[in-house]
């Protein structure tokens, strides 16, 4: 392969694609904002892990050396943006009638349970805002004579003592603003608590002694401490969903500048990072991706209705990231027929060859004039900007080329899955039975096989017959199917 080309990332900060250069030569530090685990994820909240998780694989893919910490909020967040009212946390405790620490313990391995459904990699931390209250307070008194003030409800950031606040937003105006509660004595209406005072006469089941008071961290404070401490300030790139481009992100950029005593964001590390990077929004038109609509999307049901998880990453592969992925039970049927196609082919790409499962590190030492431009084309989508649309395409050219070398054909199938995540199960894995399937996998293929009999010995009725009864079942037959998969559900 020739030159490796420049990784370019689009930078929400200066709105503009930048080629990557690391604060620490040949090391990429990553911080993306993790779930509030007040709930369970929907699939929209797992599109943005999906795209942190493809970011970290394009850096490890291009060589650096990885450090990517994930947060899990399970405290501060309150149900809004506002500065006063219920945290999600103590509201949800409230309704289930459970400790706090047991909710956050529960929706959190719900969340890594997702998380190792989509073959998401594991951060080399996960950081829980509770372990950093300490930290927290810490870093509150360090800014709070000159960047704060103090009311009765808590104590807030005053946003005009920072230079460019809201750039990140694009949205200093009444408008940008709109989603932020009035707090009566705030002198800005943009200005945001960054310790929350428990209320006289109310105990909180998570609170702390401050020198505010007995209360709560706000929300924006904990990721510019957790950040700031494990991967220290400037690091490389923050991440988080779209809807955090407008209010959290530019208040953790206000505190990171107040922290690190920086000027204006003509220099975008004065932020805290050098690079932010936002996902945009999963569409879903039926209004099942809210919480508060009862059966919400959420990656168990998807499995319930018989999609494997993996189906779901594809989807997300086949749009850009920064563009909106609208999501349909049909969009989903198509992304897991693909993936089939796809995971046959480069399995049989893989297995064709004894050492087919040591192929990461031998990418870049392919030179079959058929495949090395196929390398260039793969790792040229990836360095614009996570261009997996494209990229899915080239791994699909990859295992469809014939007459070629199979150890460098295997070597490359294998990197560039493993670069997007896809994972090579087994295909029996692949057809998850629904919770509402009248019949189970060993009843199908015990009648998929008397169907084979009866259709070799041209008894065309009892085929047919065969096929009506499993068609009542929910089970479709397919016969002539390419991938040789028969049947589905």
């Amino acid at each position: 392969m020739s030159e490796p080309a420049p990784l370019k990332l689009f930078n929400s900060l200066t709105r503009q694609l930048e080629v990557f250069e690391p604060v620490h030569p040949g090391e990429a530090r990553v911080y993306s904002c993790g779930p509030t685990v007040y709930n369970y994820p929907h699939i929209g909240n797992m599109r943005a892990y999906v795209f942190a998780d493809v970011l970290g694989r394009t850096l490890t893919w291009k060589g650096y050396k990885l450090t990517h910490v994930i947060n899990i909020t399970d405290v501060g967040h309150l149900t809004d943006d506002a500065d006063a009212g219920e945290d999600k946390m103590e509201k949800m405790a409230a309704e289930k009638a459970q400790s706090i620490w047991d909710i956050a313990e529960h929706y959190k391995q719900a969340y890594w349970a997702d998380v190792r459904a989509l073959n998401i990699r594991q951060p080399a931390q996960w950081t829980v805002a509770t372990d950093y209250v300490p930290a927290m307070i810490d870093f509150a008194k360090s800014i709070a004579d000159r960047h704060c003030y103090e009311l009765d409800s808590g104590l807030y950031f005053d946003v005009s003592t920072v230079d460019d606040y809201g750039r990140l937003a694009r949205a200093q105006t009444d408008e940008g603003e709109g989603r932020i509660e009035a707090v009566e004595g705030k002198r800005h209406p943009a200005d945001f608590a960054i310790w929350r005072k428990t209320p006289a006469g109310e105990k909180r089941q998570m609170e702390w002694d401050s020198p505010w008071g007995k209360g709560a961290p706000g929300w924006h404070l904990e990721c510019s401490v957790m950040s700031g401490k494990v991967l220290g300030f400037p690091f490389d790139i923050h991440t988080g969903g779209i809807d955090h481009r407008e209010i959290h992100h530019p208040n953790e950029i206000a505190q990171n500048q107040a922290f690190c005593c920086t000027d204006g964001l003509d220099v975008p590390a004065n932020s805290g990072a050098r690079i932010w990077m936002h996902n945009n929004f999963l569409v879903e038109r039926s209004g099942k991706m809210s919480k508060s609509s009862g059966e919400f999307l959420r990656l168990q049901l998807l499995t319930d209705k018989g999609y494997h998880p993996l189906a779901y990453r594809m989807m997300c592969l086949q749009a850009h990231y920064r563009s909106e992925l609208e999501f349909s039970w049909e969009g989903l049927g198509a992304a897991l027929t693909r993936l089939k196609r796809l995971l046959t082919a480069a399995r049989n790409a893989i297995d064709s060859v004894s050492d087919g499962a040591a192929y990461a590190d031998t990418a870049f030492a392919v030179i079959h004039p058929k495949l090395a431009p196929l390398l260039e084309k793969f790792d040229a989508a990836l360095a614009d900007d996570l261009n997996t649309p494209v990229a899915l395409t080239v791994l699909e050219e990859a295992v469809a080329v014939k007459k070629v070398d199979a150890g460098q054909k295997a070597a490359l199938a294998g990197a560039m899955m493993s670069a997007l995540g896809l994972a090579l199960p087994e295909r029996e894995a692949l057809r998850i039975r629904p919770k509402t399937a009248q019949m189970d996998e060993a009843g199908i293929e015990a009648a998929m096989e008397r169907r084979k009999a009866a259709r070799a010995a041209k008894d065309f009725a009892t085929s047919d017959a065969i096929r009506e009864e499993l068609a009542a079942k929910g089970v479709e037959v397919m016969d002539g199917d390419p991938l040789g998969w028969e049947w589905k559900l």
